[in-house]
């Protein structure tokens, strides 16, 4: 796979297609032994799988997860297995999930599918070994939305990086191509994308992005935002790496006991990175936090009241002592008292 093999389309000045240069590309930069190509049928799945067909040597599966969202969406599976078929793919799987759970239809629509991927990646680890990708097909103008919907909610850097080209078994080739380029590559190839109502939804928030605000900030501030959002990812996820990486070393040393934490190791440490010590770390207890529980963990830590205490998510307490910081116990009966536990109640912190 250190070709970019044959099969890549050529544009009318002869410079290869951007779809097939971004997978062929990613292919390079990310060798696997077998690859998992998510497609739903739209355009930009559907160019996907057109371009990864031709530069993968090894086992390849093409899957169609079919939520049954929509009335006949059995009918539009069919027709995806047909075009996948016309590709040349030789392994191709519909997989029915049922959507349910917190969160809404989106996200658990998102939980349902990413099980079904990540389940035939572990069939064929378990069979091949060795690396295996599941290929999503995020464009540049996915992650844009991405960003700006990451800035409504006042998220911190993690969230304004995005999504990330590689973080196994997930992969995105195609965070650096525009979503009409995947359009023109499904003409090139004959292709007949699917066009999925719910994109023009505007009961949901990433459809109001995509269709009334990211034009008229194209039309205020002259254009190319899409591809100014989709850099400060990239720039975002370069200095969130850098932040995680200090972060996983003063945790090692801080809390090599999973139940408590040395507050002396977070001394002169910045907030930015000692509160990812503090998610870290309670994230073995705990459920993730919200930006409330680790501004009151932060304050609880910095504080050096004994005896002070933050309640966490499924009733963790996390509890000041002489020695730092200690995780107590799981849910507690409503009403009973915790040992040292502050006049203010449970998600106070000694200041």
């Amino acid at each position: 796979m250190d070709h970019p093999g044959p099969g890549l389309k050529a544009t009318r000045r002869g410079v290869p297609d951007p779809v097939d240069a971004a997978v062929a590309g990613w292919l390079r930069r990310h060798p696997q032994a077998a690859v998992v190509v998510a497609c739903s049928g739209g355009a930009d799945s559907l160019a996907l799988a057109a371009a990864t067909r031709p530069v993968v040597d090894g086992p390849l599966v093409a899957v169609t997860v079919d939520h049954g969202l929509q009335p006949g969406s059995d009918v539009q599976a069919r027709r995806t297995v047909a075009q996948l078929d016309g590709l040349g793919y030789r392994d191709v799987r519909t997989i029915p999930v049922r959507v349910d759970g917190p969160g809404g239809p989106e996200a658990a629509a998102r939980r349902a599918r990413s099980a079904a991927l990540g389940a035939v990646a572990d069939e064929l680890r378990t069979a091949g070994g060795g690396s295996v990708a599941v290929l999503l097909a995020h464009t540049l103008d996915d992650q844009a939305e991405t960003v700006l919907l990451g800035l409504a909610r006042g998220s911190g850097p993690r969230s304004l990086a995005g999504m990330r080209s590689w973080r196994a078994p997930w992969g995105r080739p195609l965070l650096g191509v525009r979503r009409a380029d995947t359009e023109r590559r499904c003409a090139a190839a004959g292709l007949d994308p699917w066009r999925d109502p719910h994109n023009q939804d505007r009961r949901y928030a990433r459809v109001r992005v995509r269709h009334d605000l990211l034009p008229r900030l194209d039309e205020a501030l002259g254009g190319g935002i899409a591809g100014a959002l989709a850099r400060t990812a990239e720039l975002a996820a370069q200095d969130n790496d850098a932040l995680d990486q200090w972060a996983d070393e003063l945790l090692r040393r801080a809390a090599p006991d999973a139940g408590r934490l040395d507050p002396a190791v977070l001394d002169g440490v910045p907030v930015a990175v000692r509160t990812r010590v503090l998610r870290r770390w309670s994230a073995r207890s705990t459920t993730p936090l919200t930006f409330d529980h680790v501004s009151r963990l932060d304050a609880l830590l910095t504080g050096r009241r004994v005896g002070a205490a933050v309640r966490l998510p499924g009733g963790v307490d996390v509890v000041r002592t002489g020695d730092g910081l200690v995780i107590q116990g799981g849910p507690r009966p409503a009403g009973a008292p915790l040992d040292g536990w502050p006049a203010g109640g449970p998600g106070t912190a000694g200041a």
